[in-house]
């Protein structure tokens, strides 16, 4: 099958499971009076055999598929609401950005110049982030796309490439400025960059990524009535990495340290830009604290207080910093675990770990893993009230530094997360009013909202896709793996005894018939808010699929 034929094929189950433009109604399913099938009968196309799916859908395309990606659009196109069409259209585009990607990908895949021996520490992580940026995301098919790069600025500024390059600056007055935390004693000044010495007195630089310096920097100077000639360093400064997110670089000089960058791209839709709205900053500190006040064993938090912005989604930064101590540890993003080792032996990244931990078993590893994994969510999410929005990117795995060592979750980018607000100050006091954050869809007063948010993101992207993942690649058998799945969690349930969040999360998760999934791309691309009703497009619910857990010991 070629690359097309697969992102084709993909796409189309993503589609289906999302029902987008009642495809559902096009499936035809076996009958005494017609046994034949399931069939899918996509318009304009001969009947596509189906088969049970099992994760986040009933039914997936069997395997070889005979699609092209012009066959998606044809179908959209005619069964589409016509006030869909300018979305039909950007998603047409994602496809084939998606595609021009991956194959970019295939010739150009280098592997990482070290060996994993010796990738250890905050510089070793990139190198598992470069693994994990060649992977398929567990359920957005046209992950790959980035709108508007060109095949040059991939090659220089994404992580599967894992490019080294430096950063543009600019200067701006500080009364402009909003700013929280400390800088590195590297910082530069506008003198240091090329700037007027004047400048020194009362500007304060920020970084610029490259693309952003090309395309939207000027543009938002003018916003703000600041001259960008006067303003912009005529150099670069400061080599940097790429990391996962791509907008978000790691300091070559102190990998620990991140930069995360407003960038004029999306990624998971047309509508997820990757600017930073300035109120998601303090926003993300926020909930920092207030998980670091939380205490929970075994959890570490990536320090996301220290911040600048002038009030623009094109003007700021965050500073990253990953805690200390993790120098002769394993810090491996949920994303790259499926991902192909390198080496001669045809092993993934997670049964490499396995050797590294416990037993040296890739079970013992995984049934660890989601010990842990159980352990934290179910911790915070009933005693108080918080779900992470702890996916494959934002969580990472820390092994080491020694075979005994009990393994931790290392959890970045906080400002995603829900807080059920009413429970989490009754836990701690001194939990910030809800007044204290600028986006209030950050707060609920819901735990079906919390449970929404645990399944899609902790159960499913945490646990399912890496089980679905494992069996498909033969390693174990899937229901060995759902059994050690459903067993995690629970024990981490069976912490809290009569609690109603417990109950909740019992209910909605292990007994249910069904569990929510995300309509990623009806929301993401294919509808506006207006269209979709999407809220928060991250947070969209619009389908369901099989409870993989339920009835099982």
């Amino acid at each position: 099958m070629t690359a097309e034929q697969d992102l084709a094929a993909g796409i189309l189950d993503a589609l289906l499971r999302e029902n987008f433009g009642n495809l559902a109604d096009l499936v035809q399913r076996p009958s005494p009076a017609d046994p034949g099938g399931p069939f899918l009968h996509l318009p304009g196309h001969p009947p596509l055999p189906l088969e049970p799916d099992g994760f986040l859908t009933d039914l997936k395309l069997q395997r070889p598929a005979d699609l092209t990606l012009a066959d998606v659009d044809a179908a959209l196109q005619k069964l589409a609401d016509p006030a869909d069409e300018d979305g039909v259209r950007a998603f047409a585009e994602e496809c084939r950005q998606a595609l021009a990607t991956r194959q970019l990908r295939d010739r150009e895949a280098r592997p990482p110049s070290r060996r994993p021996a010796h990738w250890l520490g905050a510089g070793g992580q990139l190198a598992y982030d470069t693994l994990a940026a060649r992977q398929p995301h567990p359920a957005y098919p046209t992950a790959a796309a980035r709108l508007d790069f060109t095949d040059a600025d991939a090659l220089a500024y994404a992580p599967e490439h894992r490019p080294a390059f430096a950063l543009h600056w600019v200067a701006v007055p500080r009364e402009k400025l909003t700013r929280a935390g400390t800088l590195p004693p590297w910082w530069p000044r506008p003198s240091d960059v090329g700037l007027p010495p004047a400048l020194d007195g009362e500007h304060d630089l920020l970084p610029v990524h490259p693309l952003t310096a090309r395309r939207a920097l000027a543009p938002a100077l003018a916003d703000l009535g600041l001259p960008a000639a006067r303003l912009t360093a005529p150099g670069t400064h400061l080599k940097v990495t790429p990391t996962l997110s791509t907008r978000t670089v790691a300091v070559q000089r102190e990998p620990a340290l991140h930069l995360k960058l407003p960038l004029p791209t999306s990624t998971l839709g047309r509508l997820n830009r990757r600017s930073i709205v300035p109120g998601t900053l303090a926003d993300g500190a926020l909930v920092q604290s207030v998980v670091a006040a939380a205490a929970v064993p075994r959890l570490l938090l990536a320090d996301e207080s220290h911040y600048a912005h002038a009030g623009h989604p094109f003007l700021g930064y965050l500073l990253r910093r990953f805690p200390d101590d993790l120098d002769r540890c394993r810090i491996v993003p949920l994303a790259a675990l499926l991902a192909p080792a390198p080496g001669p032996a045809p092993a993934l990244v997670i049964e490499d770990l396995a050797h590294m931990h416990g037993d040296g078993t890739l079970i013992g590893l995984f049934r660890d893993y989601l010990f842990l994994l159980f352990g934290v969510a179910v911790h915070l999410f009933v005693r108080y009230g918080i779900a992470l929005e702890s996916h494959q990117q934002n969580a990472a795995l820390v092994i080491g530094p020694d075979e005994d060592a009990p393994l931790r979750l290392l959890v970045k980018d906080l400002g995603g997360a829900l807080l059920h607000h009413d429970r989490l100050t009754r836990a701690l006091p001194g939990a910030p009013p809800a007044t204290a954050f600028a986006d209030p869809r950050l707060l609920t007063g819901s735990d079906d909202a919390l449970a929404d948010v645990f399944t899609t993101i902790t159960l499913h992207l945490g646990a399912g896709a890496l089980a679905f993942g494992l069996a498909a690649q033969g390693r174990a058998p899937l229901p060995d793996l759902l059994d050690l799945i459903r067993a995690a969690l629970t024990q981490a349930l069976a912490r809290y005894p009569g609690h109603p969040a417990a109950a909740v999360l019992r209910a909605r998760v292990l007994d249910a018939d069904r569990l929510p999934g995300k309509a990623m791309l009806t929301a993401g691309t294919l509808q506006t808010k207006a269209r979709s009703g999407a809220r928060d497009i991250n947070k969209f619910y619009g389908t369901t699929g099989p409870n993989y857990l339920k009835g099982r010991p």
